[in-house]
């Protein structure tokens, strides 16, 4: 008879299933992977712009090496700081009436059919017209410039929370509608109980879309209202940098608005992961 016994540790290495223990050690290298892997990439590509600009000796006012953009941020922080908050001010605004206007008229397109063929075609019409295109007529109509910014943002963000939403509202499982319908429920408490719940994750994608889209027509706003020599956003100061042939601060600038859209993307995501996590498929985690 053999003399081995088994320690604790032992016993406990014995007692775990190879399949779990790989299982385990997945888990944890995409965790690892999951921060390490952009990081890495990211810090790559800067290496590579840094050596690109110093071995070929390019100028800083053709393209200036990354050290030189961290300098111009830290240095020009008094001007591009309050630029980004108008930024950031005219994309939340825009983002939020958005909502509100897209998810309305989403209930009142599952409410009324003869409402969605009515005015479902002039929000495609918004959609599919550049931004870029429009936004001088606006603000030739429209003379406060917050309000013109605010139209023009709005005007990009509005589609995808209407089209997501008015989709997710008619998503609603047609058994479950059978039952409230034969239960006597009414229209008000088969919307609010039953589809927008269902809506839900379809609203939080268009979210996602919207919000990043809502930056970019802030952007393209302050762009327009910029040549006309209006404007403290980002995008005036990148055509004021671009005037006077500052290329260092025209990078700091699009750094800001990149960090900035990330930011957005990143939070909109959090509140998709937290009102998801417990009950749709989608953000339920599940053993590999």
């Amino acid at each position: 008879m053999s003399d081995f016994t088994p320690t604790p540790d032992t016993a406990l290495d014995l007692a775990v299933d190879p399949e779990e223990a790989a299982r385990a050690r997945r888990k944890r290298a995409e965790k690892i992977g999951r921060w390490l892997m952009p990081t890495l990439a990211l810090v790559i590509a800067i290496v590579l712009w840094d050596r690109v600009v110093v071995w070929n000796q390019i100028p800083h006012y053709i393209l200036p090496g990354p050290g030189l953009v961290a300098q111009t941020l830290v240095k020009d922080w008094a001007i591009l700081g309050p630029a980004a908050w108008v930024t950031l001010k005219i994309t939340l605004m825009a983002l939020s009436v958005a909502v509100i206007g897209g998810v309305g008229l989403a209930v009142l397109f599952s409410l009324s059919r003869w409402a969605e063929m009515s005015f479902y075609p002039f929000a495609v019409i918004l959609q599919v017209t550049p931004v870029v295109a429009i936004a001088p007529l606006i603000f030739i109509y429209v003379e406060n410039r917050m309000a013109g910014l605010l139209l023009c943002a709005w005007i990009v963000a509005f589609f995808p929370i209407l089209s997501n939403t008015t989709l997710g509202l008619r998503s609603v499982d047609h058994n479950l509608s059978d039952l409230y319908r034969i239960y006597g429920a009414t229209r008000w408490q088969r919307l609010v109980r039953l589809q927008l719940p269902s809506a839900l994750p379809y609203f939080l994608g268009g979210l996602r879309i919207a919000g990043g889209l809502s930056l970019i027509g802030a952007v393209v706003a302050e762009y327009v209202a910029g040549t006309g020599g209006i404007g403290s956003g980002l995008a005036f100061r990148i055509l004021e940098a671009s005037y006077r042939l500052n290329i260092p601060r025209m990078f700091a600038a699009l750094v800001l608005i990149a960090v900035l859209g990330v930011l957005i993307f990143a939070a909109l995501a959090l509140v998709s992961h937290l009102a998801l996590r417990k009950w749709h498929e989608s953000a339920i985690k599940r053993e590999i």
